[in-house]
């Protein structure tokens, strides 16, 4: 499993490639270090975060979404482009082709684990997790809690 995150100290992005119970999870950057308990590995799958130890995880498609909006605008330019020429059947065509190669990446991209809290993720590990998609509700309960955080540190 590998895990993408940003050190809860300096803030730093780090990455580690191989995960396993009982190693030590170190910023390159600062002094901040986290063992991970054996508890917290079920295999090579996260029960919670490893950074933070948050149980609420959701599960995401693991591409970058900037490639998703710069498809989705090609997309959209592309068909407008060949409209305006008066080519519908060409327009409606890109369409259906720029839809079609997201259903084909859809299937094939495998799936993250998100940590609500830190937005730490943990790739190679959502399989059969148990995890769903994004909560709104839960969201939200964890940005109040990082706004409070955030009030209570600056008073």
């Amino acid at each position: 499993m590998r895990l993408s995150y940003r050190c809860p100290k300096c803030e730093h992005s780090q990455h580690r490639v191989a995960v396993e119970a009982g190693a030590v999870l170190q910023c390159t950057e600062c002094d901040w270090s986290r063992a991970i308990p054996p508890g917290d590995l079920e295999g090579d799958r996260p029960r919670c975060c490893l950074i933070c130890g948050n149980p609420d995880l959701w599960r995401q498609k693991d591409f970058p979404q900037r490639l998703g909006v710069a498809a989705v605008v090609a997309g959209a330019v592309l068909s407008s482009i060949a409209w305006y020429f008066h080519h519908p059947l060409l327009a409606l065509g890109i369409l259906l082709a720029f839809g079609a190669l997201d259903m084909l990446l859809f299937g094939i991209m495998p799936d993250v684990l998100v940590c609500y809290r830190c937005q730490a993720r943990h790739h190679d590990s959502a399989g059969d997790s148990g995890h769903v998609g994004f909560d709104h509700e839960l969201a939200e309960k964890y940005r109040q809690e990082r706004l409070r955080l955030e009030q209570s540190a600056g008073t």
